[in-house]
């Protein structure tokens, strides 16, 4: 079995992608395929309830999050990550930017019927979700405050559910401890930077 092969079952490694994303530099469809394989699932879970039901179009989250990627990929040359964490972390990046342009264009709609119920199909309340908008902006503010490796340790741990093993290999770190006392260390910067930017 081949290293390419391991890596679509089990959870992917550093060396194992920077090799896909030479391959599919040089034009390996083979290559392309497998990363995409690799991140397309996570990512739709990931992404998967961060579009509210009043912002769900035909297209849902699942297509989005593919569009993105297909979109991505496309782009895939000019893309040089030096951690497996940075390229997930470059992907759930574009899918977060599509997710926005769809909250934009939803919001700036004209509604065409009157809003009978002051709940969507969630139980939620408009008010409610606002809420949520507002801390989650507060959230990813204060994230792109952090360092490079911050950020990873925190999307890869709190925002993907990697393993500490795989925390580990994607930043680099010698072992699952040293990957969690980064995720600790980041979170706790996290938390000061928002603390810091609801004073402003």
């Amino acid at each position: 079995m081949t290293d390419y092969a391991r890596s679509e079952s089990g959870p992917p490694d550093a060396e194992s992608t920077f090799v896909l994303l030479d391959r599919a530099n040089a034009g390996d469809r083979a290559a392309l395929d497998l990363l995409f394989a690799r991140y397309l699932k996570p990512l739709q879970r990931w992404a998967s309830g961060r579009l509210p039901a009043w912002a769900r179009g035909a297209g849902d989250t699942h297509d989005l999050v593919q569009d993105t990627l297909l979109g991505a990929f496309k782009k895939i040359g000019s893309f040089e990550p030096k951690r497996e964490g940075a390229f997930q972390a470059y992907l759930r990046q574009a899918v977060m930017n599509r997710l926005r342009d769809q909250l934009r264009r939803v919001q700036a709609r004209p509604r065409t019927e009157p809003f009978l119920d002051p709940h969507d199909e969630t139980g939620v309340s408009p008010l409610e979700h606002a809420i949520a908008m507002e801390t989650f902006e507060r959230y990813e503010t204060a994230l792109s405050r952090l360092s490079t490796e911050e950020q990873e340790a925190i999307i890869g741990r709190v925002e993907m559910d990697n393993t500490y093993d795989e925390l580990a290999r994607n930043l680099g770190k010698p072992s699952a401890d040293a990957a969690r006392m980064a995720v600790t260390r980041a979170l706790v910067r996290l938390a000061e930077e928002m603390r810091h930017g609801s004073q402003r």
